[in-house]
């Protein structure tokens, strides 16, 4: 798969439960930030969308743990966005332990916008990340 976006990280021993693995919810904190930063490396910023009144939002978050990463293991979050529909737009993200480039989560989350009054729309700064990719 060619994705558009990787972005590093390290799991720190907080993450960790008691079985000494990142817990299963701590998964979906590491993919969101992996999906700011590439608005952010393609020019928006999360933050000043919602400010304007644009709501990004997650409607569907598909999870497939393959193995469990520990304390201190490096690892690193690829992504690659694509349209679903006239408002929809999917993340494919998987998580890979580094060095060994083992598959350790993959996920599908499905997101959309609202507008002020929380109907669906795409605006033209997604749209055109699409255009672009």
């Amino acid at each position: 798969m060619q994705y558009s976006h990787e972005l590093e990280f390290k799991v720190r021993d907080y993450e960790c439960d008691m079985q000494g693995v990142v817990n299963n919810a701590v998964y979906q904190n590491y993919l969101e930030h992996a999906r700011h930063e590439f608005l952010q490396s393609r020019g928006i910023n999360f933050a000043e969308v919602t400010s304007a009144g644009i709501h990004l939002v997650v409607v569907r978050a598909e999870l497939d743990y393959k193995k469990s990463l520990a304390s201190n293991d490096r690892f690193i979050v690829r992504s690659l966005l694509r349209p679903v529909s006239r408002i929809r737009f999917e993340f494919q993200q998987d998580i890979y332990r580094l060095p060994d480039e083992t598959l350790m989560l993959a996920a599908r989350i499905t997101g959309t916008s609202l507008n002020e009054t929380g109907r669906p729309f795409l605006p033209e700064a997604l749209k055109q990340l699409f255009i672009d990719a």
